[in-house]
């Protein structure tokens, strides 16, 4: 439904949200933006975990191997304080940019 762009430019944000509540797994965190959402927004598994190696790799996330009975291993991600400051400023970000566009795209009233 939307612009694989616009998906691109929101994912870190939406990856970042999710694992301030807990640490999750890629299938999970795809599955959260999907409900979230509403059904609106859909990653691909496979599209989330080059995000999530980029996020590792800054120090904003880390991830840890799991292994449960009866289930497959899963590589869990949880936000570092170092990721909780970056959440901090990628909202801020996203305010900012998101009043500066509806600035433009809202009808004048002046």
């Amino acid at each position: 439904m939307f612009s694989p762009v616009l998906k691109k430019g929101s994912a870190e944000l939406l990856i970042l949200s999710l694992l301030e509540d807990e640490p999750l797994h890629g299938y999970e965190i795809a599955r959260r933006i999907e409900h979230r959402s509403g059904g609106l927004l859909e990653f691909r598994v496979s599209s989330l975990y080059p995000i999530l190696c980029r996020l590792d790799e800054r120090g904003w996330v880390t991830g840890r191997w799991v292994e449960k009975d009866g289930e497959r291993r899963r590589r869990y991600y949880r936000l570092t304080a170092k990721g909780v400051k970056a959440l901090a400023a990628e909202r801020r970000t996203w305010r900012e940019y998101q009043r500066a566009v509806n600035l433009v795209v809202e009808p004048s009233h002046g």
